[in-house]
């Protein structure tokens, strides 16, 4: 028995010849065992022994016998190309010959061996897709996780060296080493956008959805797209009529065709043509796209189709990965399609690609209809003091302390002196736990709450909550590396602004003076 487990070790790791197939009932064991159809076959690819599984997806109008060829299981018209494919190493899809059996992958590992010519392996395409995908959610969720889990302690030392750095230049903006500081808040900016980036794959980033209409924002990019594209490609823009409108943040919208474009460029080194079109579906009942299935509804549809080499059908399945790339030695990250893949899931949409090679690329975005009317244009925000740092704020006169909450000590420092610079009386505490102590201990009634959402025992949101028992009206500004939804909590609703990390002081300040009544807090 042990001699014949050896052999049988050694023949399901490729190396040796099996025992006699016909008589050692440990291999029958194993073949039972698998869960793909499986079955042994002779020098001459004529059947040995198979597993139950195997004469399950047969069916029984085709009954497995010893000594059958193997390319009878394969419809007559495919069995020529079945052969070729398997004779190269390749895994196939095929059709079995048996009325009614289901669609099956086929691959064949050789043996080389007297007698024995390799092992059958048949799996229903439905099983096989459902394991690959399944393999592949988990692998994705996985980085999700991670890239959401790191995002918090990642956004407070970029926030931590931006501050600092902004806060040593705007004490002295032409000082000797004002050339450094800039170089550290660039830096710094890089890593707040990579992080951005995989927030944005983890779907956890910290969007502002408006209400735009779709023709109009692809509209917009044209003009500049076609700067970037070059005069090698030729951009088209069909705009269906009329326009739909869709709920997403218009910068990640914007964001969304311009990685989508500047990817069709460089699949189209010698150039080529870029067609951008908007459209709409109505989908009665679930559909599957790539590797998603879209639910019925109505939906806007944005196409990016770009007349390059196309993508290699092993390819395919990975280009949403995080950090996969096939331009690796170009500087390629393999964050772009993750994060537009990211951007779309997080509003709500879908997104498939098909591709074919020497005909090109085409990627469909599929957004939920809004029938509401647009939102007005976004007033444009005051520029941050990292790129002005000699702009500070008028200072204030306040009559009550701003109740500033962060467990980060170098980050609670930096937000207290920009706070206490622009005139605001501030109030500290590193923990929620302690800011209610303060407050318990006759501290007077905050102005307002700034806190971090993040933090031992006690968050953000339950103080936030906590305080306005005691004051209803209380402004609330939470800071936070999470977007809204991940928090899962409709601020809007509970009137509590947020502001994503990494932020600017100069844009904290900004955004707590926004959250204030008239007449709380006024310029000196």
């Amino acid at each position: 028995m042990a001699e014949q487990r050896r052999g049988l070790e050694a023949w399901l790791l490729g190396r040796g010849r099996p025992p006699e197939p016909r008589i050692d009932p440990l291999l029958r064991g194993v073949l039972e065992a698998a869960s793909p159809g499986l079955a042994l076959l002779d020098a001459e690819d004529r059947m040995l022994v198979w597993n139950a599984e195997l004469a399950r997806v047969a069916g029984p109008t085709m009954p497995l016998r010893e000594g059958m060829p193997m390319s009878q299981l394969v419809a007559a018209d495919i069995r020529d190309g079945v052969a070729a494919a398997l004779d190269a190493g390749r895994q196939v899809e095929a059709s079995l010959a048996a009325a009614g059996a289901p669609r099956v992958m086929l691959d064949r590992r050789p043996l080389h061996e007297d007698g024995v010519g390799g092992i059958l392996r048949v799996t229903p395409v439905a099983a096989a897709r459902d394991t690959a995908e399944g393999a592949a959610a988990a692998r994705l969720q996985s980085v999700g996780a991670l890239a959401g889990g790191i995002a918090h302690d990642f956004n407070n030392l970029l926030t931590a060296i931006a501050g600092s750095a902004e806060a040593a230049l705007a004490r002295a903006p032409m000082g000797e080493a004002s050339a450094e500081l800039r170089q550290v808040m660039e830096s710094a900016g890089r890593g707040a956008a990579l992080v951005k980036q995989l927030l944005a794959f983890a779907r956890q980033q910290a969007l502002r959805p408006r209400v735009v209409a779709l023709n109009e924002a692809v509209a917009a990019m044209g003009g500049l797209l076609r700067r970037l594209l070059g005069s090698r490609v030729r951009l088209t823009v069909e705009l269906e009529e009329p326009g739909r409108r869709v709920r997403i943040d218009p910068t990640q919208l914007d964001q969304v065709i311009m990685n989508l474009a500047l990817n069709a460029r460089d699949a189209m080194p010698e150039g080529g043509s870029l067609r951008i079109a908007t459209g709409h579906a109505m989908v009665l009942s679930p559909e599957a796209i790539g590797q998603e299935i879209l639910p019925p509804g109505r939906y806007a549809v944005l196409e990016v189709a770009d007349s390059g080499g196309g993508i290699a059908p092993d390819l395919l399945p990975r280009i949403f990965e995080p950090f996969f790339t096939t331009r690796r030695e170009r500087g390629g990250t393999g964050l772009g399609l993750s994060t537009v893949h990211g951007i779309v899931r997080q509003s709500g949409g879908f997104i498939a690609v098909d591709s074919r090679r020497g005909e090109g690329t085409r990627f469909r975005i599929w957004l939920p209809r809004h029938d509401g009317p647009a939102d007005p244009p976004a007033q444009p925000a005051p520029p941050p003091a990292a790129t002005s740092p000699e702009h500070v704020p008028a200072p204030m006169t306040c009559t009550a302390p701003v109740l500033l909450v962060e467990d980060e000590a170098p980050l609670l420092k930096l937000a207290e002196r920009a706070l206490t610079r622009a005139g605001f009386e501030v109030l500290t505490a590193g923990s929620a736990e302690e800011a209610l102590d303060l407050l318990d201990r006759g501290a007077p009634r905050p102005l307002a709450l700034v806190s971090d959402v993040v933090m031992p025992g006690a968050d953000g949101l339950e103080l936030a909550q906590a305080l306005r028992l005691r004051d209803p009206d209380l402004p609330v500004l939470l800071v936070s590396g999470y977007a809204e939804a991940a928090l899962g909590r409709d601020l809007t609703a509970e009137r509590i602004r947020l502001l994503p990390k990494p932020y600017g002081l100069a844009d904290l300040v900004a955004e707590l003076r926004a959250i204030l009544p008239a007449g709380k807090a006024e310029v000196s």
